[in-house]
């Protein structure tokens, strides 16, 4: 369980998100808005890559603030766009790299990184440039990068944002198998038509928090009253 108890965000000199109190357990969680709403910010805040200016954000009980290495080891988090995510020259060395900092022996590692290369179907590229995949292997590469670590939740930035139609479905796949909570930012309505729960922010606020439908009716109103 995720919870945000009465937090605020100020971000590079100004306030991006306001008194926020939430509870987040369902298994997809889809957090939209327009630009500049928030929903970045407040997803980073969900891993401790920000923390709250004000309240509270805790993970199982463990506080963002207090205890980040360990909140990261359970909130796993895929950026918008998979070159920020990618520092190994080479497939198989990006997915090791975080099983080398948490000291997994070698056959252990050996094993993990060729089961998850082999489910997203990249275990033919292992010793492939990374930088030279295509845009949606580069994505499925940063997905398996953080599942590797096997994580209790995954926070996604704009999964699909960058995609062509052909790897946008291969991802929304991706996203659907996963067991894990998710939570996924993005502005992809047909993505999240199945999605457990919505939660649109705008101006730093949340306009609406229900199922899909009305959620996503009240998203799509305050575009056109805008």
């Amino acid at each position: 369980m995720i919870e945000l108890e009465t937090v605020s965000l100020s971000y590079e000199g100004r306030s991006v998100l306001h008194d926020i109190s939430l509870t987040l357990t369902e298994r997809r969680i889809a957090i939209v808005g327009s630009n500049g709403s928030g929903k970045s910010n407040f997803a980073r805040l969900l891993n401790g890559l920000r923390l709250p200016t004000e309240g509270r954000v805790r993970v199982d009980g463990l506080d963002t603030r207090s205890a980040g290495r360990e909140v990261r080891r359970k909130v796993g988090f895929v950026f918008q766009n998979p070159d920020n995510q990618i520092v190994f020259p080479l497939v198989s060395e990006d997915v090791a790299f975080g099983l080398k900092n948490q000291r997994v022996a070698p056959a252990e590692r050996d094993r993990l990184v060729k089961e998850i290369l082999t489910h997203y179907d990249l275990w033919s590229l292992r010793d492939h440039p990374s930088h030279n995949l295509s845009g949606g292997q580069k994505q499925l590469l940063a997905i398996a990068g953080v599942l590797v670590m096997q994580p209790d939740y995954v926070v996604m930035d704009e999964p699909t944002t960058l995609l062509d139609l052909r790897n946008k479905l291969r991802i929304e796949r991706a996203i659907a198998a996963l067991a894990q909570t998710t939570i996924v930012v993005t502005h992809d309505l047909d993505l999240i038509s199945d999605f457990d729960r919505v939660i649109v922010f705008d101006r730093g606020r949340i306009l609406a928090d229900d199922c899909p439908g009305p959620a996503l009716r009240r998203y799509v109103g305050a575009m056109q009253d805008a």
